[in-house]
């Protein structure tokens, strides 16, 4: 997997860093004021969203935090650990996990280690990730790509 995108994709500048994390936060980002949240179970999407936070930004380490969406049933403390890993805070950091009780009949995987929730409050850092969502969004983009005009406020 990956194998066909890597070679164009290559390796990652600086600016490219800042653009797909604008862009990741673009698509999965809470939009909530004053608070810089993304939620996906997916480790390499919460890895990027932290590394391009603390790269970006000037971030207190002591104000991030992690909220974990687990079905009972599954290992808090193994899932915990997990994301304490992937993400670079610590255990003490993380809030009340939600234990979701799960419903056979709907649905059939869960994800193993859950779903967290990396947040960070801080209105600075909110209007500037933002103001990288908004000039993404509103950057030209290469001739013969249709450019749709859309008054959207982030």
């Amino acid at each position: 997997l990956g194998a066909e995108g890597r070679p164009r994709i290559g390796r990652l500048s600086e600016r490219d860093l800042l653009i797909a994390g604008a862009a990741l936060y673009a698509g999965e980002g809470a939009k909530t004021d004053g608070t810089v949240a993304l939620a996906n179970s997916d480790p390499r999407m919460v890895a990027l969203f932290c590394r391009w936070l603390r790269q970006f930004f000037d971030v207190d380490e002591d104000r991030l935090r992690v909220f974990l969406y687990l079905h009972e049933g599954l290992d808090l403390e193994v899932a915990c650990q997990y994301w304490t890993v992937v993400t670079g805070i610590p255990r003490s950091q993380f809030g009340k996990p939600y234990r979701a009780t799960p419903d056979p009949g709907i649905r059939r995987s869960k994800h193993p280690m859950g779903c967290p929730r990396v947040s960070y409050t801080c209105s600075r850092t909110h209007r500037g990730v933002m103001g990288l969502v908004r000039a993404l969004l509103s950057s030209e983009l290469p001739s013969g790509v249709a450019q749709l005009a859309v008054a959207a406020d982030c």
